[in-house]
């Protein structure tokens, strides 16, 4: 027994002796990198931000009165003209108050008519000594009642007639109806929402441009949109709107961006697209302009680098470069870099010559 353990002792010393002995491989890490491909100065160098398209106008109409339907000559998809009529509630009972108030009105003025025909006669009367000057200004202060009485009846029945004239809903701009949330002959409250309109005439897209590149938004041009739904269609547009508070959260602004429709399909609210346009760069900028954190420190306090992909070999090299002022974009290289580059946009403090990399914008 002693002789055996022995023995395997021994085999098991010998075994640890030859792993050691071993030559040990190191394997290159295959590390991903976020880079960028070196473009012009143009602040937007072709980047592409996603928004959904909206009608130019859109609008929940509802009536001010309430009432009965006895119209409703419109459904979902229906085309309509700036004043057409959508809905209508039975205007029986506000017509039969415009009639009331119309009499009420003819009386007061009845009124007035001899109010003023005695005022007359009591001003000829005091004139020649026959009346009282209390009676002339009894008759005076009748006269001004009776006006008075004549400017509320017709304040009154113009409120009626506008009552009555609510039970009209009409289109307040030409578009497409949406959606209807009642149905004819139904009971509707004033205010309850009856159908929805959208304007399709022209579309808008909201899209969220970052903080560092919004104050470049107003002198932006050659804007162009591309929808998912139509990928081989680039559509021109304008900016309408550039939002001046930005959320909270992301810390972009909303800029609204206005389109007419093509004549060869159709765009509508909802669809999601994406779009770029291009902007001047700040005066006397020169250079390529890069985020701060692809820059690296070079060998000395004094040289600053960058790393430079090999997308053929997917390796990094360290290249010198030369940087300029910084922007509300980025840093400016002013020598190093040459248009169509690609270089690493993070994490430039973990890498070495030729080391290979996984871009992860791929």
């Amino acid at each position: 027994m002693r002789s055996l353990l022995g023995l395997q002792l021994i085999g098991m010393v010998g075994l640890l002796a030859a792993c050691q002995e071993q030559e040990v491989t190191p394997v290159d890490v295959i590390r991903p990198v976020k880079t960028m491909v070196v473009g012009s100065i143009d602040p937007f160098a072709e980047r592409w931000f996603a928004g959904r398209a909206k009608a130019t106008q859109e609008v929940d109409l509802s009536f001010r009165v309430s009432g009965p339907l006895v119209a409703f000559p419109v459904q979902v998809g229906t085309e309509v003209a700036a004043g057409d009529l959508l809905a209508r509630i039975d205007p029986a009972d506000f017509q039969a108050e415009v009639d009331r108030l119309a009499a009420s009105l003819d009386r007061t003025r009845a009124a007035l008519r001899n109010a003023e025909l005695t005022l007359a006669r009591s001003t000829e009367l005091r004139s020649r000594g026959h009346v009282a000057q209390a009676k002339l200004d009894e008759d005076a202060a009748l006269a001004d009642q009776a006006k008075a009485d004549v400017a509320a009846a017709e304040a009154a029945l113009a409120s009626a007639q506008l009552q009555r004239d609510y039970t009209r809903l009409a289109a307040p701009f030409a578009g497409t109806v949406v959606a209807t949330y009642v149905q004819n002959f139904e009971d509707v409250q004033a205010k309850q929402a009856v159908l929805r309109v959208l304007d399709t005439s022209r579309i808008k897209m909201v899209v969220d441009i970052p903080e560092t590149m919004i104050s470049y938004a107003p002198t932006a041009f050659d804007i162009r949109v591309v929808y998912d739904a139509f990928p081989e269609h680039v559509i021109p547009a304008q900016i309408s709107e550039i939002g001046t508070e930005a959320n909270l959260t992301t810390r972009t602004y909303p800029v609204t961006l206005i389109m007419d429709q093509p004549e060869a399909f159709r765009i509508l609210p909802g669809m999601a697209g994406r779009s770029t346009g291009r902007a001047p760069a700040s005066p006397g900028t020169e250079g390529h302009i890069v985020p701060v954190t692809a820059i690296a420190s070079g060998e000395t306090t004094d040289e600053t680098t960058v790393w430079v992909v090999d997308t053929d070999a997917r390796t990094v090299s360290s290249r010198q470069v030369a940087i300029g002022p910084l922007t509300d974009q980025g840093i400016t290289v002013t020598d190093g870099l040459s248009e169509g580059d690609v270089i690493v946009t993070a994490g430039v403090s973990f890498l070495r010559d030729g080391q290979p990399v996984r871009l992860l914008d791929e």
